[in-house]
């Protein structure tokens, strides 16, 4: 792997140490902190390309780190839970999230998980041959710049969130089926991915319609998919 640093935040240290061992086994340069609040001082000082997040700390939790982190940072972050709840996974999605590990896990598919999101966090965007400026009716996409506009207003997406977009505004009137969206987004199975990619849609929709109820870009083909509006 290219030189990264990643942030590790949990309130045990021997999950911190236990992670930052394997992620060291890959170069990754790994800082570490106990709890939200030291996590958000760290960004402030340091350049960070990934961020393992744990949901139950002290002083500020993982869903209001993830919630506070994406105001200002489209980094990815990936979400340690001790439950199996799937409402816990969905609220870590919901709030910015790019992906999620329930505890007890495989470091090594931790490890796989960490690799997928920084290649999707350095490469996405960049399609040879592609126009580098989409514009369907007012939403526009930036291949380039890597920014997405609503009648020249900026929209914050996440990195999974801007891939989404990215593959269907370059494919406008195309229908994506739920696995072939995240097949492509997440680059791996889609094993009861339907709450995932909804969730992500929802979000999308509430950052780029006027009436999310109401979709006028982002189209849901019933029985079949999604498509972005020509």
């Amino acid at each position: 792997m290219e030189k990264y640093n990643v942030l590790v935040v949990d309130d045990e240290k021997e999950i911190r140490d236990g992670i930052e061992i394997y992620l060291k086994n890959e170069g990754v340069t790994v800082l570490k902190a106990k709890d939200g609040i030291e996590a958000l001082d760290i960004l402030n000082e340091h350049q960070v390309h990934l961020i393992i997040l744990d949901v139950m700390m002290p002083k500020l939790d993982g869903i209001s780190a993830t919630y506070k982190i994406r105001e200002k940072q489209n980094i990815p972050i990936i979400i340690l839970s001790a439950k199996s709840e799937d409402t816990d996974k969905i609220l870590g999605l919901q709030v910015g999230a790019d992906d999620y590990v329930t505890k007890p896990f495989n470091p090594m598919e931790l490890v796989a998980r960490v690799k997928s999101q920084l290649r999707r966090y350095v490469k996405f965007g960049q399609y040879e041959g592609m126009k580098k400026v989409i514009d369907l009716n007012g939403l526009t996409l930036d291949q380039e710049a890597k920014e997405v506009t609503v009648h020249g207003e900026h929209v914050k997406l996440t990195p999974i969130e801007y891939k989404i977009v990215q593959l269907l505004m370059t494919n406008p009137g195309r229908v994506f089926s739920i696995s072939d969206i995240y097949e492509r987004v997440w680059n791996e199975p889609s094993y009861n991915a339907e709450n995932t990619v909804a969730v992500h849609i929802r979000k999308i929709r509430e950052k780029i319609e006027i009436d999310p109820k109401n979709p006028r870009f982002l189209k849901v083909v019933w029985g079949i998919g999604y498509k972005m509006e020509k």
